[in-house]
């Protein structure tokens, strides 16, 4: 069964960083894109960055280009999203995701959500 879990969020001053893990299970890194996304309250889920199975990556929101980074340790099945300089507008609900396994376009960005994780809040205040 293949299953993602978002960890690390929680409460960080504006202008401080956090990390947050996405470890994966029943796959390997290196046979699916992983997408970091958002949803803040009242608005729709927003893709963020992805990083295809063959390690490239891609930003999809210029407000967090310069302030976020993903990453991955193939060995800890774990993608990585760092975030700095958090603002209040990051205060949301952060979730990775893989493309459904069936599909051809699993390995390349972007990330078409088939099988997300549970989410990890993340609470930016100023």
């Amino acid at each position: 069964q293949l299953q993602l879990v978002e960890s690390g969020g929680g409460l960080v001053q504006s202008g401080g960083s956090q990390r947050l893990s996405c470890t994966v299970s029943g796959f390997t890194l290196d046979t699916h894109a992983i997408g970091w996304f958002r949803q803040v309250s009242g608005q729709e889920r927003e893709g963020l960055l992805c990083i295809s199975a063959s390690g490239v990556i891609h930003h999809y929101r210029n407000a967090v280009k310069d302030r976020f980074t993903i990453s991955r340790d193939d060995a800890k099945i774990t993608v990585y999203l760092q975030m700095n300089n958090l603002k209040p507008e990051d205060t949301g609900t952060y979730y990775c995701a893989i493309t459904d396994p069936r599909s051809e376009y699993r390995l390349n960005c972007p990330v078409l959500g088939g099988i997300w994780g549970q989410g990890t809040q993340v609470t930016v205040s100023s």
